[in-house]
């Protein structure tokens, strides 16, 4: 049975990631100054089984994106475990796993080499991922000649056509024309409906309570709530509602 376990994980990330120049890294260098570490997860635990779908909810900066790298094995924790028993196909980031200089072929290639999947089983699913995307006129472009709404289509199609036991997406179909987000969800319900699991983060409260009947809330790293979706989005968007002290 496939599924996604989290046990006391933490990740931390420094807080002096951003570019300095030489002198100041010298400086750093030879005075061994301490980085200031930023804990992006705080010891948080779940279990999700193969089958659920489940919303990660939180402010930006809670931690919901640096969970979706970990369970895509992006990044390893810090401390505490996480397994992944299953094939995970992730939309993470625009354009994530794609090279600008290939054709929009190749890309499919690279893309479902890196998911797992053999030159020959990739090249019976090339059809349908391409059909899927609605791309065929530009699969022998380079993707640098492509549109951010063309990178998703092509992204989105090669995820869900690579029979994934886990999908992970990450606001990434707010971009593309709305009669492909439609045909998205539709494709989404049809592999939930397969006993596919979704694991989402999103803004968009609405359409996460249609896609997913659960829900964990993060805040500041730490786990703060998981159950039913409603219960999770009414005390979110509450809490959320309160005037900041």
């Amino acid at each position: 049975m496939a599924s996604i376990e989290f046990q006391n994980v933490a990740k931390t990330f420094s807080r002096h990631a951003h570019r300095q120049l030489l002198r100041q890294r010298l400086v750093h260098w030879f005075r061994r100054a301490p980085n200031e570490r930023f804990w992006a997860l705080r010891d948080v635990s779940f279990r999700i089984e193969e089958g659920e779908n489940v919303a990660i909810v939180g402010a930006n900066g809670a931690g919901k994106s640096t969970l979706l790298s970990l369970v895509a094995g992006l990044s390893q924790p810090d401390r505490g475990r996480v397994t992944v028993h299953g094939r995970v196909a992730a939309l993470l980031e625009l354009g994530s796993g794609f090279h600008p200089d290939l054709t929009g072929r190749e890309n499919v290639h690279l893309n479902a080499s890196l998911l797992g999947l053999s030159r020959r089983r990739t090249l019976s699913l090339f059809d349908e991922i391409v059909d899927f995307s609605g791309l065929a006129d530009f699969i022998d472009e380079p993707l640098r000649t492509y549109s951010s709404g063309m990178m998703v289509r092509l992204a989105f199609s090669i995820a869900v056509n690579v029979e994934p036991n886990f999908l992970l997406i990450d606001e990434v179909l707010a971009v593309g024309d709305h009669a492909f987000q439609a045909k998205c969800f539709a494709k989404i319900r049809e592999l939930r409906d397969q006993g596919r699991t979704l694991l989402c983060v999103s803004h968009a409260s609405t359409m996460i309570q249609q896609l997913c009947e659960r829900a964990l809330w993060l805040d500041r790293g730490a786990l703060l709530m998981d159950g039913p979706i409603a219960e999770i989005i009414a005390a979110y968007e509450g809490r959320a509602a309160l005037p900041r002290p």
